[in-house]
């Protein structure tokens, strides 16, 4: 082979981040990986250190817990803490706990409020409070006081670093104030207006300052009604409020109106994702679990749902056994029950996950309840009549006995139009109960599905061919 014919080699300071599919290149972790081990701080420089933060998450993921704190501090200040937001909670306190306090305070100092409270609230309150020894009075001042609010509240979500003037400054001023002022938000979108007190009384929107002329007095330009959260209120609630009216940032006021912080619509899109795991964790019963928990964690989080599944279980089997004389005397019974069950448990979850997300976003109340009730009936109605048709028939069929056909096609239609009706109230009452109804209302909807499918499958077959 000539010299000409040779394979092109990619150098190997410029490896490709990521491969073909989108993942990080095996390639780049295993440069960064022989870096790490040869303690090359240079290397690692131009491997990792201009990396995004969502990337440097990432790599952090993939590295093993020994390698992790290793990156950390070999990229030293080329090193960006914003990632480990972006990093399963489990990994992050493993990270942060195999720091030092000092080399924490160093790289939390630079981050927003909001994301430098995100990476301490986990912490124990040791490790917490040697981190913040290492701050200066203000900046611990303003994250203890952010740390003082409710968990997932807009307190601990809101960053405290926003732009504030009063109403009688010019627009010429406050746009010169924005230029030379070296303390502003990384991002903000608008300025608030605010009394000596810092009273919140007006916003006005970047577009609206900058159309304005000079000499035009900020409370001419202000928006005086605007939406505004409590920093005590559910952050949950803020995603709701950001969804209706399209916000891109509020303000966050305390309990006597004074403006002490602000959150963007980036806060609040991190607000809507985790709400929305935490709900498809809770209906599985798996808690707050993450990949990167351990096997005993990981099991010891699951089994007190998985025990409880047993007691409905045997709740279950119970109304199989009151009917064992039947089944004997015609085993297609058994072979045919399984069916009901499942189909009805199917139904069921449909209405219920439709239900728990609609009591999510609110949009279920008293004056709706019952239409809510009465749709799911009469779909529940309608789709038991097809799929009756269906396994009735094929049924009949399989055992050629159109009458045993007939016989699992009213449990059928029953149990679909009950596993509509509980898919919907049990969410309603758990909700009216205090009690979150993504967490409870599996179990109760299976052992409903469950229970009133052999019954009524067993039952009317007990009653139709005498076995009674």
């Amino acid at each position: 082979m000539s010299e000409h014919d040779a394979p092109l080699l990619e150098p190997e300071t410029d490896l490709p981040v990521r491969d073909a599919d989108g993942g990080l290149d095996p390639r780049f972790v295993a440069a960064v990986e022989d870096a790490i081990e040869a303690s090359d701080v240079e290397r690692l420089r131009e491997l990792a250190g201009d990396l995004h933060e969502a990337d440097l998450g990432e790599l952090l993921g993939v590295l093993s817990p020994d390698e992790q704190p290793q990156l950390v501090r070999l990229l030293g200040d080329d090193f960006d803490f914003t990632a480990l937001t972006e990093i399963d909670e489990t990994v992050r306190v493993r990270l942060l706990e195999a720091l030092s306090p000092r080399v924490v305070a160093d790289g939390v100092r630079d981050l927003d409020s909001d994301d430098a409270v995100y990476l301490l609230e986990d912490l124990d309150e040791d490790d917490k409070q040697a981190i913040l020894e290492q701050m200066s009075v203000p900046e611990r001042l303003r994250l203890v006081r952010a740390l003082d609010y409710p968990e997932e509240s807009a307190g601990r979500r809101m960053q405290t670093d926003f732009v504030a003037v009063p109403p009688f400054w010019t627009v010429g001023q406050t746009i010169d104030f924005l230029r030379v002022d070296d303390d502003l938000p990384e991002t903000f979108y608008e300025i608030f207006v605010v009394e000596p007190t810092f009273r919140l009384i007006g916003t006005v929107p970047l577009d609206r300052l900058l159309k304005a002329k000079r000499p035009t007095k900020i409370s001419e330009v202000m928006h005086e009604e605007q939406q505004i959260v409590r920093a005590t209120d559910d952050q949950e609630d803020v995603a709701r409020l950001f969804k209706r009216y399209n916000l891109v940032s509020v303000a966050v006021v305390d309990e006597a109106q004074r403006l002490v912080g602000m959150l963007t619509v980036d806060d609040i899109v991190d607000v809507i994702e985790e709400e929305a795991e935490e709900d498809i964790r809770a209906m599985a019963g798996v808690g707050d679990e993450e990949l990167s928990d351990t096997v005993a964690y990981t099991a010891r989080s699951r089994l007190p749902w998985l025990v409880i599944n047993t007691a409905t279980a045997f709740l279950a089997a119970s109304v199989i056994g009151i009917f064992d004389g039947t089944i004997e005397q015609m085993v297609a019974l058994a072979v045919l029950m399984p069916i009901v069950a499942s189909m009805g448990g199917n139904a069921g979850t449909q209405a219920m996950t439709v239900t728990v997300r609609a009591l999510a976003t609110r949009e279920i109340s008293r004056r709706n309840a019952g239409r809510i009730i009465r749709r799911e009936l009469l779909v529940g109605l309608l789709n038991g009549v097809v799929l009756a048709a269906l396994v009735g028939g094929v049924a009949g069929a399989w055992f050629l006995n159109w009458e045993l056909g007939c016989v699992i096609a009213a449990a059928l239609i029953g149990n679909l139009v009950v596993a509509g009706l509980f898919g919907v109230l049990i969410p309603l009452t758990l909700n009216a109960r205090k009690i979150d109804p993504a967490v409870a209302s599996g179990v109760f909807l299976t052992t409903v599905t469950d229970v009133v499918g052999f019954s009524l499958f067993l039952g009317i077959a007990a009653w139709w061919f005498g076995l009674w």
